[in-house]
C-alpha cells in the first residue's frame, strides 16, 4: 500500500492524557483544553471517561465537562465507558461515541479490570449493543498490542484473538495501543497484520507511546501498511496507571510536525496545537513534553 496522503487524528489528551494527573485539574481547565483542541482543527477528541471516581478521581467531574463543551460542527466527541452503569451515565451526556477496551495480554487484564480477556468482552457485549441501538458509534481500544509489563512480549495471535472478539460483539473500529511503548517498527506491523484479519484498514487505528522514543518510527511503520487513522496526545500527555514506567502518548504536536513534513494533509494548525499544549502544560507547571512544542515556543520567544 502506498502512504496515506490524509490522516485523521484523535486527541486523547483530555482523558487518556489527564487522568493520571495527581491533582485535579478542574472541569473549566478541561474544557478549555477541548475547545482550543477544537479550534486547532483536531476533528476528534477523547472527552472524558465514566469510571468509578474511586478509580480515576481525575474523571469524576465528566458530567459537567460534557455539559460544558461547546460543541462544533464537523467533530466527534467520544467518552470512555467500563461498564452498563457508565454507559447509562454518559449516554445522557450525548457523546457521539463510546470507547471500550480489552488487552491482548491476560495478566493485564487481570491486573488492570480484574477479569479475563474473554469475561472482559462479555462485560461489554450489552454496553455496544446498548449503544449501537442507540445510534452511538462504538470504538475498542486494545491494549498490550506488542508488549505487556507483567508478561513481556506479546504474540499477534493474541491480538488477532483480541479483535475478533471485539468484532463478535460489534465493536466498529479498534486502536492498536502500544501502551508500555516498547515497540519497534516490526512488532507494531505485526500487531497491525493481525487486526487486519478481523478489520479494515479503515476501522484501525495506531496508538503509540513514547516510552522508549520509538513512537514516529512506529508510526510510519503503521503509516506504509495504509493505517490513516492515528491517536496521539497534546503536549505528550499521560502513561497508563497500571503500567510501572510507561510514559505519555507520542504528543500530537511531533506527530502533526513529522506527518506535515511528509506533505500528509491533517487539517491541523500547529501553531495553535501548541498554544492548546502550552495552556495544560502551564495550568500543570511544566514544559510540553513535546520536542516540536517546546523548540516553536523557544523560536516565538
Amino acid at each position: 500500500m502506498s502512504i496515506p496522503s490524509r490522516v485523521q487524528i484523535i486527541d486523547v489528551g483530555p482523558r487518556d492524557g489527564l487522568q493520571n494527573e495527581k491533582s485535579p485539574v478542574p472541569a473549566e481547565v478541561k474544557l478549555g483544553l477541548v475547545h482550543r483542541l477544537q479550534e486547532a482543527g483536531l476533528q476528534e477528541i477523547e472527552v472524558t471517561s465514566f469510571v468509578s471516581p474511586k478509580w480515576v478521581p481525575q474523571m469524576a467531574d465528566n458530567l459537567e465537562v460534557m455539559a460544558g463543551l461547546e460543541r462544533k460542527h464537523g467533530v466527534r466527541y467520544s467518552v470512555l465507558t467500563p461498564n452498563l452503569q457508565g454507559y447509562t451515565a454518559a449516554v445522557k451526556t450525548h457523546p457521539d461515541e463510546i470507547v471500550v477496551f480489552g488487552s491482548a495480554s491476560e495478566a493485564f487484564s487481570r491486573k488492570n479490570i480484574n477479569c479475563s480477556i474473554a469475561e472482559s468482552i462479555e462485560r461489554f457485549a450489552p454496553v455496544v449493543e446498548a449503544a449501537l441501538a442507540a445510534g452511538l458509534a462504538v470504538r475498542g481500544a486494545m491494549s498490550c498490542t506488542v508488549g505487556c509489563p507483567y508478561e513481556g512480549e506479546v504474540a499477534p495471535q493474541q491480538v488477532a484473538y483480541l479483535a475478533g472478539l471485539m468484532k463478535g460483539i460489534g465493536v466498529q473500529r479498534v486502536d492498536v495501543a502500544d501502551t508500555i511503548g516498547v515497540g519497534t517498527p516490526r512488532t507494531v506491523q505485526r500487531a497491525i497484520e493481525a487486526t487486519l484479519q478481523h478489520y479494515g484498514i479503515d476501522e484501525v487505528s495506531g496508538h503509540f507511546h513514547d516510552t522508549y522514543g520509538q513512537a514516529l518510527a512506529n508510526t510510519l511503520a503503521a503509516l506504509e501498511l495504509g493505517v490513516w487513522n492515528f491517536q496521539s496526545s497534546v503536549a505528550g500527555l499521560g502513561g497508563c496507571p497500571y503500567a510501572k514506567g510507561a510514559t505519555g502518548n507520542v504528543s500530537t504536536e511531533d506527530l502533526v510536525f513529522m506527518l506535515h513534513g511528509m506533505g500528509i494533509e491533517t487539517g491541523i494548525d500547529l501553531d495553535k496545537l501548541v498554544d492548546a499544549g502550552a495552556y495544560i502544560s502551564d495550568y500543570l507547571g511544566r514544559k510540553p513534553n513535546s520536542r516540536v512544542a517546546v523548540a516553536l515556543l523557544n523560536k516565538r520567544a
